[in-house]
């Protein structure tokens, strides 16, 4: 592929608007990609650089981006992604597809699989694994916390920045180690001008707990369901930890490859994008 910010495309979905960007021939192997959490599908811009052959569309996850925020007084769960994704498949008139998923958008891209298996062809996870879970007494206390984060956050003010320089210095001391150009990447689509300079796009309630998570089981039989080909891709200085703490998910899958690459929690955008653009090849 050679261009470079791709096409924006935009789907109504139950009256939302759901933003993407679009690379590649229409006529090309279907893959949709899913980002992280307060990132956006600008997060996709290496990888679409370097596949061939494929129809990409990476997602601006509900809140994030360009898309839409969800209704007021609502949380944002990893669950609810799911019915949009699948939405925004069948405007494209996609029967079958592939998912690459970042982060959260990994977690929620394996919950899509395990939901309607029969629609995927292939699976790639970067840096992520498994939600969480939550055993069953810790529900109401999880549930109080969020009712009282989404309103706390509802109408919240997000930081405000003089120009873009600032806001990709603010995106460089985030919670995971990223590049000022990778920085840049995803600040440039998740900014918007205000008075005075320019804000976050992304909604405040995004910081504010799921209302409920899943339990152990519940994610066992999300994940039991996937029976197409699974790669999980752990940066060495990103959240490998965490995922080897989760080890045991693998189990579930009927057939997986676990791949360790060296590189930070956003080695897609960075130094691993090449390498990580083959697997994806080689697999849709």
């Amino acid at each position: 592929m050679t261009d470079s910010r791709g096409r924006d495309v935009h789907f109504d979905v139950a009256g939302r608007v759901i933003a993407a960007q679009e690379w590649g021939d229409p006529k090309g192997r279907p893959v949709l990609a899913l980002h992280g959490w307060l990132d956006n599908s600008a997060s996709f811009l290496p990888l679409a650089q370097l596949l061939k052959n494929v129809h990409l569309i990476a997602l601006d996850m509900p809140g994030h981006g360009h898309s839409s925020h969800v209704a007021e007084g609502l949380a944002y769960n990893i669950w609810s992604d799911i019915s949009d994704i699948f939405a925004v498949a069948d405007s494209l008139g996609w029967d079958k597809f592939n998912i690459v998923g970042h982060s959260r958008g990994a977690i929620i891209s394996a919950l899509a699989a395990g939901t309607f298996p029969e629609r995927i062809n292939s699976l790639t996870m970067i840096d992520a694994l498994a939600p969480m879970p939550m055993a069953s007494e810790e529900a109401p206390e999880q549930l109080a916390k969020s009712i009282i984060g989404v309103r706390r956050r509802q109408d919240k003010k997000t930081s405000l920045f003089s120009d873009i320089d600032a806001a990709v210095e603010a995106r460089e001391k985030g919670i995971h180690k990223i590049s000022s150009e990778a920085a840049r990447m995803i600040v440039e689509r998740g900014v918007k001008p205000v008075a005075g300079g320019y804000t976050w796009s992304s909604d405040p309630r995004l910081m504010a707990p799921s209302a409920l998570k899943l339990s152990k089981g519940q994610i066992k039989a999300f994940f039991s369901r996937i029976s197409v080909p699974v790669v999980i891709i752990a940066a060495e200085t990103g959240l490998v930890k965490w995922i080897e703490k989760q080890i045991s998910v693998l189990d579930y899958f009927s057939s997986h490859d676990f791949i360790k690459l060296p590189g930070g929690h956003f080695l897609h955008m960075e130094d691993e994008a090449a390498t990580i653009a083959e697997i994806i090849q080689a697999r849709v």
